[in-house]
């Protein structure tokens, strides 16, 4: 690799004193391709080390399994478990990095968006049954979505539960607020009507909503069931929709 000084006189010849590829290279004792290569690119070469692997990726996988059955599993029982014979701070870092994803939702935590973040979804069905039209009554689903910054609340009375009425209700929905969440957050259990847990944000991948200039995306995530912080706003949301 040639240095950062050869690498600006390179261009420094062929741009300020027109020098052509082959006298640069046959001035500077370097083959024609990396005079070409250097007055491909931009920026200046930077030399960089190839990543070390740790000797603690081998047993990551044990870890891991030790942190899911017990989350605050000491790194000092996890050593003795996984047989560690080498030092102990390069393992606890590791255990320290890991560790938070297996620790249990802490319910006083609090949960802030930003705007734009987030829009926390829901289905809320009435207690009680509603005159349908032609003689027909029942407790349709209501489609609630709730934005995570500014809490307002938009909702829908959807026909169905299914992927398709599902999918129109978002639509109308956010077609309402003339605005469109990086992300939609469905509770664990309703995201299971939705054929897979990104099926918002497939459906809405690449399509024009007609409320923004370009065609948008969407991501879906389902929180897990009791991840109560999660999606409470639209819990409270859906509880107002029986007053």
């Amino acid at each position: 690799m040639i240095s950062v000084e050869d690498w600006a006189e390179i261009r420094r010849l062929h741009r300020a004193e027109q020098m052509p590829i082959r006298a640069i290279a046959r001035q500077l004792g370097i083959s024609k391709n990396t005079v070409k290569r250097a007055l491909a690119t931009n920026r200046p070469p930077v030399y960089s080390r190839p990543a070390k692997g740790s000797a603690v990726d081998v047993v990551e996988p044990q870890i891991r399994e030790l942190l899911k059955q017990t989350p605050t599993m000491p790194a000092t029982v996890i050593a003795e478990r996984i047989g560690w014979d080498r030092g102990m701070t390069v393992l606890k870092e590791r255990v320290r990095e890991l560790r938070p994803a297996y620790l249990p939702v802490d319910p006083a935590s609090r949960t802030t968006y930003q705007p734009g973040e987030l829009a926390q979804c829901d289905l809320w069905f009435p207690p009680v049954d509603i005159p349908l039209g032609y003689g027909q009554s029942g407790r349709p689903p209501v489609l609630v979505m709730v934005s995570g910054y500014s809490r307002i609340i938009a909702a829908r009375m959807l026909p169905t539960r299914t992927t398709g009425d599902l999918i129109d209700g978002h639509w109308k929905l956010l077609t309402g607020w003339n605005a469109v969440p990086r992300m939609l957050v469905w509770d664990g259990g309703d995201a299971s009507e939705l054929a897979s847990a990104h099926a918002v944000g497939v459906a809405f991948e690449g399509v024009d909503l007609g409320v923004v200039d370009e065609a948008v995306g969407c991501a879906g995530r389902p929180v897990r069931p009791l991840d109560g912080v999660g999606h409470a706003p639209v819990v409270a949301a859906s509880r107002a929709c029986r007053l």
